[in-house]
């Protein structure tokens, strides 16, 4: 039987919610499930409606985004998990392609490369992240950048149980906190060189509006994991 995949999709406020829900919905790979939650949106919902009838729907008291991706990671029942932000949309072959390259490595985490599109889901740069050769490179980039742009990823459920919730504390640069802590501790996130998902840049994305507390957070981060991702490279 084929693998079940979750799709998580935080949602607050945001206009481009029924195109991140249809291109989750249309994806080639049968086997899925979409979980929206809604973090106390009062704008946009009525967006969602129209497909209450073939997603799971939470609705919660807003809390940030990494506590939504707990609440759908606790309501999800496949054994992998994709996180797809509200405003980004996957290509149709996302988790087709994605899953058959992790299951033919055994990978237990995984990452693709992205494009950036427009307002009007115009490509503005193709393969914008980084790419990589092997999986000792990934963990080496994590000394110098936050390499792994979360709605890429593709992870084993049991994963990200074992390694805990994503921390409400960084409001901004939860997945990061997350992938080098994994990353730190001996996981493997194998790159598959294909821009699978399209990153929205727009003007209330959260990425352009919080640039100096991302920075704080970030400086954190480094402080706490570095040295443990320095040894565990040594290592590899």
């Amino acid at each position: 039987m084929e693998a079940k995949v979750s799709i998580i999709i935080p949602f607050y406020n945001c206009a481009y919610i029924d195109q991140a829900i249809e291109s989750a919905l249309n994806q080639t790979y049968q086997n899925i499930e979409v979980v929206v939650v809604d973090d106390g949106s009062v704008r946009h919902v009525e967006k969602i409606i129209p497909y209450l009838d073939h997603i799971k729907y939470f609705r919660k008291e807003n809390g940030g985004t990494a506590t939504a991706l707990n609440q759908g990671i606790a309501a999800a029942s496949g054994s992998y998990v994709a996180w797809l932000s509200s405003d980004d949309y996957f290509v149709p072959e996302k988790i087709e392609k994605q899953l058959a390259f992790m299951l033919e490595r055994n990978a237990k985490a995984s990452f693709t490369n992205y494009d950036c599109v427009n307002e009007h889901n115009q490509v503005l740069t193709q393969f914008t992240g980084m790419r990589f050769q092997n999986t000792k490179q990934v963990a080496e980039s994590y000394l110098k950048y936050n390499t792994i742009n979360g709605c890429t990823v593709l992870v084993d459920r049991n994963e990200l149980i074992t390694f805990g919730c994503f921390n409400p504390a960084f409001r901004y640069t939860h997945d990061y906190e997350m992938w080098i802590k994994m990353l730190s501790y001996g996981v493997e996130f194998h790159y598959l060189d294909e821009n699978l998902t399209k990153y929205r840049q727009h003007q209330d994305s959260g990425t352009m509006k919080h640039q100096d507390q991302m920075l704080a957070e970030m400086k954190v981060i480094e402080q706490t994991y570095l040295p443990i991702l320095l040894k565990s490279i040594e290592e590899l």
